[in-house]
């Protein structure tokens, strides 16, 4: 079969070629309506619960989408003239933002007072211009008194303050993309106009917004600097290994074929580009060049040993069509083990790519043998490195192949032991490099301001206008109180601030009256007072909803790891079950979701990862038509992602919602290491009849160069990903390049041992070794 393969390729390459080109162009045409989707709402799947609580809490109240503006004076004074007067402005700004509804900050916060019998409403800063120095310090001490502004709006200390603009965004959706770039585009002029305006004033730019377009400006600049980096490094790679113009050149080009390819498979597939299936080109870019390679050096060791080129690759691709369908097999099911994480991008990363594996293959098989024939080739001496790979490591492996298989193992139990101390932490904030705007800003917000993490609470009352209810709002007053006692709370919000401070207002601003009043009737007309008082634009549906029948409180709270957020949500809805069970209540929020997204992307790979390693077995199992060797080519590939994941935990000890999928991703990408190694050693043993040293020298001395350029070309590839300021990428492309260089000298020098110990030369004598000649290799 290998044979009639081989001959079909070499004989109708020219018209395989023009094939390749034909299937290319039409696949290329899905990418025409492809866009880059900005949005933390990829992450999750339409019915997550998580999501889904979070949307109606969204629909119950004004939308939480939202750009805030965060003002910080050079000399920590907030309550200066000219500052509030930059304040009272950038407020009045926030509205010409497009698709704003609402803009709220100290300026406009509507301070309630008494006169007499009647209630004032008014701004809490008017015209800064026609206050007075001790007015302007009254108004610190009241805004410092108010528990809706201290930090939330202003700092405790007064030295930082916000105005936070909220949206109407559409869904996730091309629309969404486009107003987010809209939005942020005017946030910035704002800005840059202000400091301009206000050189004594720092403004920095955060919100929910912000953070959806810096997830689409990283995809966009991963997409445009990543792929070319890694294009340059592994034509530089290939060409300085080869020595070979052609090869290299063929190479390049199977290589734009393939990301071209995938980029078309994406838009065809009804995909659209992301944060995560971005670094799709790179993986395929890099498994490309690991077909390439293993081809390319066999072909041109048949030209350095006399063969025609004919001849050669006909025998080339008759050796390694095998070895190069069964890589592509199952490096596609590691990445299609992906479809079962619970994160949506990571299931069109393993579709995508799994696809393009498999396309890579073809357009290596279709497009490599017609090139290559075509261009003028030759094949030049070995080089030194190539030459100690096939003469030196071979016999150092071998005559110390216990030694080094129990070292092997040794290392693995040492650095597998230090895995579980490793600690899933999924917080958007830690997506973003330190070094970028939005990451700058969320720290500042959390060391002056407030805390960045929230959970949101809607809170029934059983009945339309049961809010005005004293015994309801009593028990949201306990809830408040509870939540400001623990850990980490920075800020608490709710309904239950405004009614207190009414019931203050109307008793002459007497602070024993800052308390829920007795009956709800009182309660009622209260509310419906200030209600009528509020401007437009600034009314109470952020915290009522529209029949009053539920309120929401809100919580910030400071930076918090996954686990952590979790427990917190947890010992609430613990609360809530034993003192307020008719709440219904769950939290929600962006953080709540990206904390469980990142815990149950766990349990579903390993589900991923254990289905992958039964294909993947099977498959090798038939392919090698062995039991035995099926089994002992996953045994080396069965410790590097543990041994990763424990110097991982030395080095760092902090894994995000990426971490999950690097066990799957590596599975079938380091096994194609082992089968192209066991591949050789099977056809010496089986072909040529070598006993079992000879037969791994000739494994060592056929691909065992091309084992170590695949897996520098995969290393650098996935280093390249890693040093995307997108921390899930990053993270993915480190690890997953860690455990490419490990699984690699496990293969070098624990595969030897296994196969001395499993397949011992029946003829020969205990303790012996053959030592057949290699000079035919």
């Amino acid at each position: 079969m290998e044979a009639g393969i081989a001959a079909f390729l070499v004989r109708y390459r020219l018209g395989l070629m023009l094939a390749a080109l034909v299937a290319l162009l039409a696949i290329l045409f899905g990418a025409r309506d492809l866009w880059f989707e900005s949005s933390y709402r990829i992450f999750f799947a339409a019915d997550d619960p998580y999501l889904v609580a979070y949307d109606d809490v969204e629909n119950a109240y004004t939308k939480a989408d939202n750009v805030v503006f965060i003002v910080a004076p050079h000399d920590g004074e907030i309550f200066k003239r000219e500052t509030l007067r930059a304040l009272r402005e950038l407020t009045d700004a926030g509205w010409t933002i497009p698709r704003s509804i609402r803009v709220d900050s100290i300026t406009n916060f509507q301070h309630s007072v008494a006169d007499g019998d009647d209630l004032i409403v008014n701004d809490l800063v008017p015209d800064p211009d026609t206050l007075s120095d001790t007015q302007i310090q009254a108004l610190q001490r009241t805004a410092l008194g108010e528990p809706a502004l201290v930090r939330s709006l202003l700092s405790d200390r007064a030295h930082v303050a916000s105005v936070n603009v909220r949206l109407e965004m559409p869904g996730a959706s091309r629309e969404t993309t486009n107003a987010n770039k809209e939005v942020m585009t005017a946030a910035r002029v704002i800005r840059d106009q202000f400091e301009q305006r206000y050189p004594d004033l720092r403004i920095h730019l955060s919100g929910q917004v912000a953070v959806n377009q810096a997830f689409n400006e990283l995809s966009e600049h991963d997409a445009v600097t990543l792929v070319p980096a890694m294009f340059i490094a592994v034509i530089l790679l290939v060409g300085l290994f080869l020595r070979s113009a052609a090869a290299t050149v063929t190479t390049a080009v199977v290589i734009v074929f393939s990301i071209l390819a995938t980029v078309g498979v994406l838009g065809w597939l009804g995909m659209q580009i992301n944060q995560i299936n971005v670094s799709a080109p790179v993986i395929i870019l890099t498994l490309a060049v690991s077909d390439c390679v293993h081809l390319l050096v066999f072909y041109l060791n048949e030209l350095r040993s006399g063969s025609q080129k004919l001849e050669a690759m006909r025998h080339t691709i008759e050796v390694n069509v095998v070895p190069v369908f069964l890589t592509s097999l199952t490096t596609a099911i590691g990445f299609f083990s992906l479809n079962t994480s619970d994160s949506p991008p990571f299931r069109e990363l393993g579709t995508v790519v799994g696809i393009g594996v498999f396309g890579a293959m073809l357009f290596t098989l279709a497009v490599l043998p017609g090139l290559m024939l075509l261009l003028p080739a030759r094949a030049r001496t070995q080089s030194r490195f190539q030459q100690f790979n096939l003469a030196g490591l071979a016999d150092i492996v071998l005559r110390h192949h216990r030694g080094y298989a129990l070292g092997a193992l040794g290392m693995a139990a040492i650095l597998i032991a230090f895995a579980p101390r490793n600690q899933l932490n999924d917080d958007t904030v830690e997506y973003f490099n330190p070094a970028l705007e939005i990451r700058q800003s969320i720290d500042f917000i959390q060391a002056n301001l407030t805390g960045v993490d929230s959970i949101t609470y809607s809170l029934s009352a059983g009945e339309s206008g049961g809010i005005n209810e004293p015994t309801y709002l009593k028990k949201v007053e306990a809830f408040k109180q509870w939540l400001e006692q623990q850990p980490g709370v920075t800020h608490v919000s709710s309904f239950v601030d405004v009614v207190r401070r009414l019931n203050r207002n109307l008793h002459a601003d007497d602070p024993a009256f800052d308390r829920i009043p007795d009956d709800r009737e009182t309660i009622a007309q209260y509310v419906l007072l200030y209600e009528l008082s509020l401007p437009q634009g600034l009314d109470l549906n952020d915290s009522i909803n529209f029949d009053k029948s539920a309120t929401r409180l809100s919580v910030n709270i400071a930076n918090m790891a996954s686990r952590e957020l979790i427990a917190f949500e947890r010992s609430a809805a613990q609360w809530l079950e034993q003192n307020a069970p008719e709440f219904e209540a769950h939290g929600s929020s962006v953080s709540v979701m990206f904390a469980h997204i990142g815990q149950n992307n766990i349990v579903s790979m390993l589900k991923g990862s254990a289905l992958a390693l039964l294909l993947i077995a099977v498959t090798l199992i038939v392919a090698l038509r062995s039991f035995k060797f099926g089994l002992l080519s996953l045994l080396p590939n069965a410790f590097p992602a543990g041994m990763a994941y424990g110097v991982w935990a030395v080095l760092n000890g902090q894994v995000n919602l990426a971490a999950a999928a690097v066990f799957s991703i590596t599975l079938g990408i380091v096994v194609d290491n082992t089968i192209h190694f066991l591949s050789k050693y099977l056809y010496a043993r089986r072909s040529r009849g070598f006993a079992p040293t000879d037969a791994i020298r000739y494994a060592f001395s056929t691909v065992g160069a091309a084992l170590l350029v695949t897996t520098a070309a995969l290393s650098l590839g996935f280093l390249i990903l890693a040093t995307s300021n997108f921390d899930v990428n990053a993270t993915m492309g480190l690890l997953t390049a860690m455990v490419i260089g490990i699984a690699l000298v496990f293969d070098l020098l624990f595969l030897p041992g296994l196969l001395m110990h499993f397949d011992r030369d029946p003829s020969a004598p205990a303790g012996s070794s053959s030592t057949a000649s290699t000079t035919d290799m």
